[in-house]
């Protein structure tokens, strides 16, 4: 019988962007999670397509916001970073085993949420003439997913916490350069990302004080401790205090964040 963790690693596995994003909505709710199941890496994780290109993060491109081509630009990098999170939350699923029933469910659902962010992206980017795919893109997102790939606490408090929790912050620039330029379609998906990804980071959050509470570990300070083990970005801002605070985080973080000293909680 197929469980939630056989169907992720399915997702995981598809090369064909479009596809993996139709597999990810389709993953059911309800089925059971194999939580006790040994699963065998298969080789060639992720499955990628042949475009686009990946670079460096600082080899990608950035355009002016007003030519049509630099909108293009824009939507075709938030599109990537949505693809890459149907895979980090398909991973998250497959690679971890004996956690909860109820992890498995929840990023199942992130899962989900993240195929659609990436076909309202893919959709409103070929409304402009260009296809996922027209430009280079960077692996910074699956790269971290890569490091953390050994310990579920790690994962999440790297990823959800600090990389996924990057957009909350980015978001409100975006959605008014969007804005600046006429693109309220845009804006709207904006809008709706921001939405579900304060629930994703609150995924992050939820099972990062679990994880802590069940290795008996103090979490602000083996947050700061994980981020420099695993070279995590530093935290810039500016912050989207309120969108933190919906996900979860602490108002000890959200203190330092607000008075500008985040060093004791990331690299």
């Amino acid at each position: 019988m197929p469980t939630l963790r056989h169907r992720a690693l399915s997702v995981l596995q598809q090369p064909d962007p479009d596809r993996k994003a139709e597999l990810a909505r389709a993953i059911a709710s309800g089925l059971p999670s194999g939580s006790a199941l040994a699963l065998e890496e298969p080789a060639g994780l992720p499955g990628r397509p042949q475009r686009p290109a990946l670079a460096g993060h600082t080899q990608v491109k950035q355009r002016s916001i007003a030519t049509p081509q630099g909108r293009a630009i824009l939507l075709h990098a938030l599109a990537h970073i949505e693809l890459n999170a149907i895979d980090l939350a398909a991973d998250a699923v497959w690679r971890f085993a004996g956690m909860p029933d109820a992890f498995y469910e929840d990023w199942a659902q992130v899962a989900r949420e993240e195929a659609l962010h990436f076909q309202l992206l893919r959709d409103h980017l070929q409304g402009l003439g260009y296809r996922y795919g027209d430009f280079p893109a960077h692996n910074a997102l699956w790269e971290m997913a890569e490091r953390t790939r050994h310990d579920v606490l790690a994962r999440v408090a790297l990823v959800p916490r600090t990389m996924e929790a990057r957009g909350l912050d980015a978001s409100p620039a975006v959605r008014q350069k969007l804005v600046s330029v006429g693109d309220e379609a845009g804006a709207a998906i904006i809008d709706i990302i921001l939405r579900d990804e304060i629930g994703h980071v609150a995924v992050g959050n939820r099972w990062y004080g679990w994880l802590c509470a069940q290795r008996g570990l103090e979490p602000v300070a083996t947050y700061a401790e994980l981020s420099r083990t695993y070279q995590a970005p530093r935290l810039r801002g500016p912050f989207n205090l309120p969108a933190r605070k919906a996900a979860g985080f602490s108002e000890t973080e959200l203190q330092a964040l607000a008075a500008g000293q985040p060093a004791g909680l990331c690299s």
